[in-house]
């Protein structure tokens, strides 16, 4: 067994295990937004006590809320996580001890925190200064990612949940009532009326 799940352990370790543990964090909150997702829709339609009428509706509405609620928290998580990781790179957040040793070197002094410089790349870093900057890198990428998702999670993602939602119940309304209504349209009932002692003697030669 062991054997078989080291592939995928190393895929994992490959793709989370760098330097940018943020990342995981983002594609782990995604997973656990679709599997939410999936299960109030299968909850909905293993119902029995839901109209299959209703269930038109709320599906593909639940579908569509659960696209929004994914794509929200992606886009702002990871824009979070972007904008630090690149204030890091620059230079423009660094740890003391590594923004002190920079400065030392007039060549760069002035290009440090613009757009352009990046302190990895710049080669002035080695030892202990290099590894107080990965893990000063580490720890901003997770804070930051941790940052979006909580203002996604429960202030953004929120509200624009609740505006869609509000959005699409009335659609939902309107157009459930709209479907009633057509529904009662095509049902024709033919009403006939009650014959009399007239009709019967208008329409027979039988005399008394």
């Amino acid at each position: 067994m062991a054997n078989f799940l080291t592939p995928m352990w190393n895929a994992v370790a490959r793709a989370y295990g760098g330097d940018k543990p943020g990342k995981m964090l983002i594609h782990t909150g995604i997973i656990g937004w679709a599997m939410s997702s999936i299960a109030q829709i299968a909850a909905i339609v293993l119902n029995d006590k839901i109209p299959k009428e209703q269930k038109m509706f709320m599906v593909p509405q639940e579908a569509a809320d659960a696209a929004a609620n994914i794509l929200s928290f992606y886009l702002i998580t990871r824009t979070f996580t972007s904008v630090a990781s690149k204030l890091v790179s620059r230079g423009k957040w660094l740890p003391e001890a590594v923004k002190n040793f920079l400065l030392k070197d007039t060549k760069i002094a002035d290009k440090i925190g613009k757009s352009g410089f990046d302190v990895e790349a710049s080669g002035l870093l080695s030892g202990n200064l290099l590894d107080d900057y990965k893990d000063f890198r580490r720890g901003i990428d997770v804070t930051s990612t941790l940052i979006g998702t909580v203002i996604s999670c429960n202030i953004v993602t929120p509200v624009l949940r609740n505006l869609y939602a509000s959005h699409k119940q009335k659609d939902s309304i309107k157009r459930y009532n709209e479907y009633n209504k057509k529904l009662k349209q095509n049902i024709h009932i033919d009403y006939y009326k009650r014959p009399t002692m007239a009709d019967f003697q208008s329409g027979s030669s039988l005399k008394i």
